[in-house]
């Protein structure tokens, strides 16, 4: 009996090399084939073996799985939901991922697991998921793949409900004058001087995460994390500068909230929980961030809405 047709959806991310051994070949993916000095490829195996390897696939995995949960739970009565994962530097790539979820669907969905979609940046994901399903699938299959959702309703209440959460931590008296910082990637001035939106994108994200978790506006500030190791001009302030001008301010506490990562791995754990704490201390500043959003269940109600979405607008 042929199997019932289904939508199919792949959760796209950056991806993560699986062990040490594999360090080379993810650096040499990500830097479009050029193989990465020996001194990088030493420092990020000390940054991954200090977090203990990065989570990332697993707990995207984690967040397919609830994603089709929560979907077939507001879909009782159809269409079927299939979950799958791609990476796009690391195994499962996007292509390899694909015939999981796509043998036997209707259609389709691609969902970038970044909230704040730039044309440029975010070209590679579009281009490998429509080019391997035209390669299986030629036109038969369709396919819609998620655009910018930086201002979707319940993904900004995750992230401010793990802001309210983590200032919830302090002392009542203290929570309102605690330093929140929310980050996110920083990038060459190069690329972002084509893509002002993406940047103006993760402003307002911040802003209104910032409001939803009734931090005022003298209480936050946005700067930048994780910029690369090369020697061009990358995006400022980065958090690493605020933590002398806040021991400065006479400041005893700070809290660190990405407004763009999904999920725990190296900018995170590395990043944030090993560099920007000790940054942090080096001023005699406490140090919190808030937990990652992974598989929340605000954020999976998020997710659900992206895909929705993105199925109307095909």
């Amino acid at each position: 009996m042929p199997e019932e047709q289904h939508i199919g959806v792949m959760l796209m991310t950056y991806g993560s090399p699986a062990t040490l051994d594999d360090m080379p070949e993810y650096l040499r993916n990500v830097r479009g084939g050029h193989p990465a000095d020996d001194d990088l490829i030493t420092e990020f195996r000390r940054r991954y073996e200090l977090i203990g390897g990065s989570p990332l696939l697993s707990i995207t995995r984690e967040q397919a799985a609830a994603l089709a949960a929560e979907l077939t739970a507001r879909h009782p009565n159809g269409p079927r939901f299939k979950v799958g994962v791609g990476m796009r530097f690391a195994p499962p790539y996007i292509r390899d991922a694909l015939p999981e979820i796509a043998e036997g669907s209707q259609q389709i969905v691609g969902i970038i697991m970044s909230p704040q979609y730039s044309p440029i940046l975010m070209r590679g994901y579009v281009e490998t998921l429509r080019d391997a399903v035209a390669d299986r699938y030629g036109d038969a299959l369709p396919v819609a793949i998620s655009e910018d959702w930086h201002m979707q309703p319940a993904f900004l209440d995750a992230v401010a409900e793990r802001v309210r959460e983590a200032l919830a931590m302090f002392p009542a008296d203290e929570r309102a004058s605690i330093p929140v910082l929310l980050t996110a990637h920083s990038m060459p001035k190069r690329v972002i001087a084509n893509e002002p939106n993406y940047i103006n994108h993760l402003k307002e994200t911040a802003a209104a995460v910032a409001e939803r978790a009734d931090v005022t506006p003298d209480q936050w500030q946005f700067c930048y994390q994780s910029a690369g190791h090369t020697p061009e001009e990358w995006l400022k302030p980065d958090f690493a500068d605020l933590m002398p001008e806040l021991h400065a301010a006479g400041k005893r506490a700070v809290l660190i909230a990405p407004v763009q990562f999904l999920a725990d791995h190296l900018e995170i754990l590395y990043d944030i929980e090993i560099g920007a704490r000790e940054q942090a201390e080096r001023y005699g500043i406490q140090f919190a961030r808030t937990q990652s959003l992974n598989t929340a269940p605000r954020f999976i109600q998020a997710l659900a809405d992206v895909v929705e979405a993105t199925l109307h607008r095909r």
